[in-house]
């Protein structure tokens, strides 16, 4: 399938966020990329600043169009504010959750395990990156992938930082899907409010 693959400095200074990762990009050129990037800012219409908004959340989780208008339906059905099941749903997502748990550094490299199918959801292979977890469904390391460099160094790496909606083991590399989590939780910079009015109009 489809997926960006150009240079992350050039997304990160677009949306001044190192939204795929560090950049030095940003430290060293502050402004956006082409052409006119250091011309005078010009005012950005409603429109602009909501679709700008859209492509920020389909950049940081690694979604395509499609996939992404699938999920907005999804979140519109579900009963609650709709911006806020949007990025429950894009949470909840395999590669997300690996990310998460801090098995991989990124959700690129979280991506490519799951395809290579180093993860399990439930005791069995899943290879589908958005495949949709559900509270309750544990994700573990293959016993086989558990020796992988990829994944003792970002565990090895891995910060402090836990997610409340999620447990985890290091010693059996097993984590568990808790709960969706609520909007204040998820640390993402996204104004899902702007996506709502742009898929509204």
């Amino acid at each position: 399938m489809a997926r960006y693959t150009g240079p992350k400095s050039k997304i990160a200074r677009k949306f001044n966020e190192a939204i795929l990762g560090p950049s030095k990009a940003l430290q060293k050129k502050a402004y956006p990329p082409g052409q006119h990037g250091r011309g005078r800012k010009r005012k950005q219409s409603e429109y602009a600043v909501q679709l700008m908004e859209k492509q920020k959340a389909k950049y940081t989780y690694g979604v395509l169009e499609r996939q992404f208008s699938n999920l907005f339906q999804k979140a519109s059905r579900i009963q609650g504010i709709t911006g806020a099941n949007l990025l429950k749903l894009l949470d909840a997502r395999l590669d997300n959750t690996v990310f998460r748990l801090g098995v991989a550094p990124t959700r690129r490299a979280a991506r490519q395990l799951v395809l290579h199918k180093h993860i399990t959801v439930n005791g069995g292979v899943v290879n589908i990156p958005s495949y949709s977890l559900k509270p309750g469904d544990v994700i573990a390391v293959r016993e086989k992938s558990k020796s992988l460099e990829v994944i003792s160094d970002s565990l090895a790496s891995r910060t402090v930082k836990r997610f409340t909606w999620l447990e985890w083991d290091g010693t059996g590399m097993t984590g568990k899907f808790v709960s969706y989590p609520d909007r204040e939780q998820i640390p993402e910079n996204i104004q899902e409010q702007l996506i709502v009015e742009l898929y509204s109009k």
